[in-house]
């Protein structure tokens, strides 16, 4: 069997992760849409190490958000409506709008 093949935006040891960062990240790339998936979980696996308490007070009600409206907001087919901005959400859009964001490196 071959051996799992880690993608760079991994933690290098997810287990080093607190148990709060841990589930952040599993809720971050485990949304119910694939699109979802790889633009909030290639984000949150990239910053979830540094963020802060209060950013992660953040990136929780973000992720409260229907990944419907959150694929739209990232990926500006729509702007995020003024009374959902945060710090956060703006941080990932502009993140999630470079070219190739979320998109794994084998493709």
């Amino acid at each position: 069997m071959a051996a799992p093949v880690r993608s760079s935006d991994m933690p290098d040891d997810p287990d080093a992760l607190s148990p709060r960062r841990r589930r952040l990240l599993f809720r971050a790339r485990h949304r119910g849409t694939k699109e979802a998936d790889l633009m909030i979980g290639a984000f949150v696996a990239r910053t979830i190490a540094d963020l802060s308490e209060a950013e992660l007070d953040e990136l929780e009600a973000v992720l409260e958000y229907p990944d419907v409206d959150l694929a739209d907001w990232l990926s500006g087919r729509r702007p995020v409506p003024p009374e959902c901005r945060t710090p956060m959400l703006d941080r990932m859009a502009e993140e999630c709008a470079a070219p190739g964001a979320g998109m794994p490196e084998e493709l």
